[in-house]
């Protein structure tokens, strides 16, 4: 198993697409409960979200992206980037 690193960054004013989305969102990625070990929304300068980081373990970079694709933020066409990549921990605690 791979840690994959999935790295999303919003489209710029686009807090309300991510607040309307965001239950069907979090119901999606708790879906993945078993394989997910850390997650959340990234911080712009005033304290809203705006984007996502989430590290899951899957056996591929294919999972890892199905996923991403899946996302319901996704689909609604809330990201302006999405980077994913394999992560080795090496510092500090992670799963």
């Amino acid at each position: 198993m791979t840690i994959f690193a999935i790295y999303c960054v919003d489209k710029p004013n686009s807090l309300e697409l991510r607040m309307a989305t965001r239950e069907a969102h979090l119901a999606y990625v708790g879906g993945f409960r078993d394989q997910l070990r850390l997650g959340g929304p990234m911080l712009n300068e005033n304290g809203d979200m705006a984007g996502s980081i989430i590290m899951v373990e899957m056996e591929t970079l294919a999972e890892a992206q199905a996923l991403a694709a899946g996302d319901p933020y996704n689909q609604a066409g809330l990201f302006e980037r999405v980077d994913i990549t394999a992560f080795r921990p090496s510092l500090g605690k992670l799963g």
